[in-house]
């Protein structure tokens, strides 16, 4: 029975040891929330490491055992590794890259090796129990190399990838010596996600540029494999958190964290140790708010929450040094004997405690100057059973996106956060709950549940277009059924791609002319009167006609631009502006100057860039770098930019390929349908042709086409094997 295998870094339990023997405390996190409703289900399965360094086999074999009861498989990682792989490149590699702080990035070798084997021994965990019709779901930085390992042991299994932290621009990304291998590592699942489409963005242009891999609304092709890539914002298990807050132990803490404190109006900050989070500058806009509004003294007070992370590690030390001092200097300079400006908690508290504090604050202060979601804001907002609250957030953090009815602030801005402190304190009541309600809203439905949800249903279905695209090699058992089929049809369609179809490539386009095999071939073809036979090809309308003006068949050039039938002059389908050609073909006149070899094919309706005889290397550099300019410059034009074999096009995005050969299936009954074509132009062709038809891709891409063959002299034989 297939069953689903999450993976992550961490188990979704606690484990600690007390006099020789194993707790296991349940994980609380969001993540252990969601997805318990899925790994406890039949034989699915949780993958990670344990939490603690286990080197004893038979304390191995007691935690296997006791974790298995809980659907759980551990990893067993060694002192060296957690300090190499997680500590080391994890979080002093990846993470200050992602979240660009790149000042703080550990460039080592021995970190990197440490990564990769520890990468290799979550594969061989997951292999070890993996079937061939199992969904693999893999969380977050630690594991990016893990997509591609198990891809090159099961090449047909179902993976998804989610990024739980900000994936860098490709300025960002590109200073990692790694950049290649992680990209490919990560390449190897059929479904990435990312929180917010910035992210998305940001991963699709680093592809382009440092893997040549270029995409088309959202879909990468890799080694002939679909990968799609989406953007999908993590939510919270919102009843949990609205029961919390309304639960007699919450009202209880509250009562009494009230009477401690006084009456007081509280602005809440909870965050992990971490100098993403931007802890002491938001410390310093609270000290500037007190300045710059001497009437709040006495009267406001920050909660602050910092929640122990990694703090012996020398930039986490540092940090919490830095607080420390900030917190000691605040209070001592503004504290009075019946008031405390900041009460400052360096640990964490179990969720009623939490829920208490969102309940206590007015206002909570959410300003990461990074963050890939951040969940305490949401967290806040679910917690505000009467509705009343303000919510300041950084437009850094990915949950900007979504909580739009907050006080959003740039956290580099620090006048602009004082400013928010005093507009969130004399928010009116009827505006705060306008806000708080509107959010809540959009939180109930975005839950954590609904996020489970749609990754599931994309990784589905990118699985579901692969299948799709699985192209069957044209054997000798289909050749004769297509034969078969087109002896015994009165009516027969034709479709035939030029270039890389009926003639193979070369670098002097006069070498692809008609040779003698080919004219034997479309005489024969064009001479019988059952069949209908249609160029469509990307050449230029001249050119085609030059070239089969003695052949009885039709044409559509230009990839659909321009349409020929028979006894008629060329037209085109639809009145089409060509007023754009000028601007765009000085960008490409641009690449010309800078691209020894290349240069650039006119038409009545589009312009093509040829690299062909351009160095290798260079070439494929330049059409990342040329795709990504005219995408850009072409987005509010109703252009579309096409990537084909060593060459870039631009065209009006009305026309295709598809749209015109419908043309003549909508004027021509026919019992027998066939389509050749190699291109990725040429997949609007197959697209368009109905189910029974005869459909062939030359080379091995995925594609719509039913079947496929190995190049032009494949289809030569087939259409001579007809006549």
């Amino acid at each position: 029975m297939a069953k689903t295998i999450i993976v992550s870094n961490r188990l979704p339990v606690k484990i600690s040891q007390e006099d020789g023997k194993f707790i296991y405390k349940p994980s609380e996190g969001g993540l252990a929330t969601g997805l318990g409703s899925i790994y406890k289900e039949g034989d699915n399965v949780w993958i990670g490491w344990p939490g603690l360094a286990i080197n004893k086999s038979d304390q191995q074999q007691e935690v296997i055992t006791n974790l298995k009861k809980e659907s759980m498989k551990p990893v067993f990682l060694t002192t060296t590794e957690i300090e190499d792989f997680y500590e080391g490149f994890s979080n002093e590699t990846l993470w200050p890259n992602f979240h660009y702080f790149n000042q703080y990035i550990v460039y080592d070798d021995d970190l990197w090796k440490a990564y990769q084997k520890v990468n290799k021994k979550f594969a061989k965990a997951i292999q070890e129990v993996l079937e061939p019709d199992d969904t693999i779901w893999i969380h977050d930085y630690q594991l990016l190399l893990l997509p591609q390992l198990l891809r090159e042991h099961a090449p047909k299994a179902s993976i998804g990838f989610f990024l739980h932290i900000p994936f860098p621009s490709y300025e960002s990304f590109r200073l990692l010596p790694w950049r290649r291998e992680l990209l490919e590592g990560m390449l190897g699942a059929d479904f990435l996600a990312f929180h917010t489409y910035d992210d998305m963005r940001h991963f699709l242009s680093s592809v382009n540029r440092l893997a040549g891999l270029g995409n088309s609304n959202g879909q990468i092709n890799v080694d002939n494999r679909k990968v799609m890539v989406d953007a999908l914002p993590m939510g919270i298990d919102y009843d949990k958190y609205a029961e919390s807050a309304a639960s007699p132990e919450t009202l209880a803490r509250e009562v009494r964290y009230r009477t401690s404190i006084g009456d007081q109006r509280l602005i809440l900050s909870i965050d992990r140790l971490d100098y993403s989070k931007g802890i002491p500058q938001r410390l310093r806009a609270f000290e500037r708010f007190l300045g710059e509004y001497p009437e709040y003294v006495g009267k406001v007070s920050l909660l602050m929450v910092v929640v122990p992370s990694r703090d012996q590690v020398g930039k986490y030390k540092e940090l919490k040094e830095e607080v420390d001092l900030l917190v000691g200097r605040i209070n001592g300079h503004h504290s009075r004997l019946n008031w405390t400006p900041i009460h400052y908690f360096y640990r964490s508290f179990p969720l009623n405690a939490l829920s208490a504090f969102y309940r206590m604050a007015e206002v909570a202060l959410v300003t990461p100057m990074r963050d890939g979601m951040n969940l305490v804001c949401k967290e806040f907002i679910a917690s505000r059973l009467d509705k009343k609250g303000v919510l300041i957030l950084s437009e850094m953090a990915g949950a900007s996106k979504e909580l739009s009815d907050a006080i959003l602030i740039n956290p580099n801005d620090m006048g602009e956060m004082v400013t928010a402190l005093k507009n969130a304190l004399t928010m009116p009541v009827k505006k705060q709950m306008a806000q708080i309600s509107s959010m809540q809203n959009s939180l109930k439905h975005y839950n954590i549940h609904h996020w489970v949800s749609m990754f599931m249903k994309g990784l589905n279905y990118i699985k579901k277009v692969q299948k799709d695209l699985e192209t069957e090699i044209l054997d000798n058992q289909i050749s004769d059924r297509l034969i078969t089929g087109y002896k015994s049809a009165e009516k027969r369609m034709i479709f035939l791609d030029y270039d890389g179809t009926l003639v193979g490539f070369d670098s002097d386009p006069t070498k692809t002319k008609p040779d003698k095999e080919l004219i034997d071939i479309l005489s024969k073809l064009t001479k019988d009167k059952k069949n209908q036979v249609v160029i469509i090809s990307g050449r230029g309308r001249d050119t085609l006609e030059e070239w089969l003006s003695d052949f009885d068949l039709e044409i559509i050039a230009e990839h659909g631009v321009w349409i020929k039938e028979k006894g008629k002059e060329f037209r085109t389908l639809i009145n089409l502006n060509d007023s754009w050609k000028d601007p765009i073909m000085e960008v490409l006149k641009g690449y010309v100057d800078r691209t020894p070899g290349s240069f650039v094919e006119v038409k009545d309706y589009s312009l093509v860039w040829h690299y062909r005889k351009v160095e290798t290397g260079l070439g494929e550099a330049r059409t990342r770098e040329l795709t990504s300019h005219l995408k850009y410059i072409t987005v509010d034009k109703n252009l579309k930019v096409l990537e084909g074999n060593k060459v870039v096009e631009i065209k009006n995005s009305e026309i295709d390929k598809g749209r015109a050969a419908t043309v003549w299936l909508n004027k021509y009954e026919s019992d027998f349908i066939l389509a050749c074509g190699d291109d990725w132009t040429d997949e609007d062709t197959f697209k368009a042709m109905p189910d029974d038809a005869f459909t062939i891709k030359v080379g091995n891409m995925s594609s719509a086409a039913k079947y496929r063959v190995t190049d032009h002299t494949d289809i030569r034989k087939l259409l001579a094997s007809l006549l």
